[in-house]
């Protein structure tokens, strides 16, 4: 009687349970813990209301943590074997190595050179649907700029030059020796700046993995380890060294340094521009400031232990950088700067640490000098899903507005505009030139003067559509491409969920129409037309730029949780 008595009761309970929950979250939520399902009420109550952002910041961070506990549990996804066993004794490497291995003491490969990339969900297979909708019909109809719109006062284009800087450091994919051509089609050929392009296609590499078959390799250092100025391999970094007092290469005019063929000495100069060039080169000289001020205090220290603590020290520095000031500003409300500070500091604070050092584990003194890694229970990796989110070209304008830094600053702390450089003069094996015809400081301080484009629709910069790529040594390509169009493709082609599917991976209630995701008329309109008036067929990219946003915040709140 007891036991029939208590299944009804449990029956009662889920069958209310379920009304309560969106439907598309029954299954995992089902295999969800006692706690976690509780933790996953208290959040989807919170998504539905759509008040996260309004919460006192007290609470916002709770809601904050609790989502990303659930993240760490079932939005973490392997891709390759898993180690077993201690690798290696940490002690032997208290220095970053040249191609980035031995990070993790139980997983050699972490972070390093040719490492996988994971997963934040599972792979949706999209090979039938590469060209559909047709992602030259994309580009053009939905991302393609038909007026600039800027950040207003938020984000200035040394900000975009930072996240690319970051991109440099982090990652890019393996490719394959087979090329793809895209054609325009006939309805939108005469509105495309080519017509047609060609391309070389992500490679797959088999994992060895039973789950995940196949998965696409990381040629980059994936860690925070500045390998955006001292290269990801030993080649690499016997080209930016010195190899007199730890220091690494830059020209007397304070910019990166030139091989015969005008291609830049850095640690990464493919697909690169001119804003990228000169924080690689900011970040030299802080490299080389660091190493002398080490001599200065310990002069019995040779070549190689300067270069090794400087290194450490630099990489550091642009981490913190990118938590504690990049970060607040692209996401500027008080939640996240005091989030993004409990990251670095915990939250007993700045003063705590700074006195005391790190004391408890992540809540009380923050990720960084943690004693031991924290993988949660999957090997340490860079995901597909995050290099997807950070898609972000639409920050760069269509010119820099280049600034006179000898003159006095004007009663608004504006210097005297000289002239507008396009931004296709900053690109590439031209750039290096331009900027060295512009120098140091007027190209920083310009950028620092100028507002960058907005993450919005029909805001993507219309050169990028016929742009001369890299190889790996810097060398132009032959062919041009449309890179508008390319990141759609990209993204079905490494099976990259669509919008909602994304969404719903990441246990954001997805849309079920278009003015879920936006009020504009005319997106709504362009949207259902080139999607057939399908909302599960929306491109990542697309719904990431067209998705209403939140005040303060200048990427999309799922492109938000998929990097939190």
């Amino acid at each position: 009687m007891l036991s029939l008595l208590m299944s009804t009761l449990k029956s009662l309970i889920n069958s209310q349970f379920k009304l309560f929950v969106h439907e598309d979250f029954h299954e995992i939520v089902a295999r969800m813990t006692v706690l976690d399902k509780f933790i996953f009420l208290i959040v989807h109550s919170i998504d539905k209301l759509g008040i996260w952002p309004k919460l006192p910041v007290f609470l916002g961070m709770i809601y904050l943590a609790l989502r990303r506990h659930l993240h760490q549990e079932y939005n973490l996804v392997n891709v390759g074997t898993t180690p077993v066993g201690v690798r290696f004794n940490p002690l032997d490497f208290p220095y970053r190595t040249d191609d980035g291995k031995y990070n993790d003491p139980f997983n050699e490969v972490a972070g390093s050179e040719g490492s996988f990339f994971g997963r934040n969900m599972a792979p949706v297979d999209q090979k039938k649907k590469l060209k559909k909708p047709d992602p030259m019909v994309v580009a053009t109809k939905l991302l393609a700029r038909r007026k600039f719109i800027d950040t207003g006062k938020q984000f200035n284009i040394i900000a975009a030059s930072w996240i690319q800087f970051m991109i440099h450091d982090w990652i890019d994919h393996l490719e394959d020796t087979e090329q793809i051509e895209l054609k325009a089609p006939r309805e939108v050929e005469s509105q495309c700046p080519l017509k047609s392009f060609k391309f070389y296609k992500t490679k797959e590499v088999p994992t060895g993995f039973y789950e995940i078959k196949t998965g696409g390799k990381n040629i980059r250092t994936p860690w925070w380890d500045g390998s955006v100025i001292y290269g990801s391999n030993t080649e690499w970094l016997n080209k930016v060294r010195t190899f007199k007092d730890g220091k690494l290469k830059i020209s007397e005019d304070g910019l990166l340094l030139h091989d015969e063929n005008g291609v830049a000495i850095s640690g990464d100069i493919r697909n690169s521009w001119a804003g990228v060039s000169t924080l690689q080169a900011l970040f030299v000289k802080e490299h080389n400031a660091v190493c002398d001020a080490l001599k200065r205090e310990y002069p019995d220290l040779d070549d190689e232990d300067l270069y090794r603590h400087s290194r450490l020290v630099t990489a550091a520095v642009i981490a913190k950088i990118h938590t504690i000031d990049w970060t607040v500003e692209l996401l500027k409300t008080d939640t996240l700067l005091a989030g993004m500070r409990a990251n670095w500091y915990g939250i007993l604070g700045k003063k705590f640490k700074d006195t005391y050092g790190h004391v408890g584990g992540v809540v009380l003194g923050g990720l960084v000098g943690l004693k031991k890694p924290d993988n949660h229970g999957v090997p340490y990796s860079l995901t597909e899903e995050f290099a997807s989110v950070y898609r972000m070209h639409a920050l760069l304008p269509d010119t820099l507005a280049l600034r006179d830094v000898s003159a006095k600053p004007g009663v608004n702390k504006s210097l005297p505009l000289i002239k507008q450089v396009p931004m296709e003069k900053l690109i590439g094996l031209e750039g290096e030139k331009t900027v060295a015809k512009i120098g140091f400081a007027a190209q920083m301080v310009s950028m620092g003067h100028q507002a960058c484009g907005a993450l919005e629709l029909w805001n993507y910069p219309v050169w990028f559509r016929n742009i001369i790529p890299h190889n790996l040594d810097g060398t132009e390509r032959s062919d041009h491409i449309d890179l508008a169009a390319l990141e759609v493709y990209r993204d079905r082609e490494r099976n990259i969920a669509r919008y909602n599917d994304f969404r719903r991976s990441l246990l954001l209630i997805p849309i079920s129409k278009w003015e879920d995701l936006t009020n504009d008329k005319e997106a709504i309109k362009e949207l259902s037309e080139v999607y057939d008036n399908d909302v599960e067929e929306l491109d990542l990219l697309v719904g990431l730029m067209a998705e209403k946003k939140i005040p303060g915040f200048a990427i999309s709140e799922t492109a938000f949780f998929a990097l939190q």
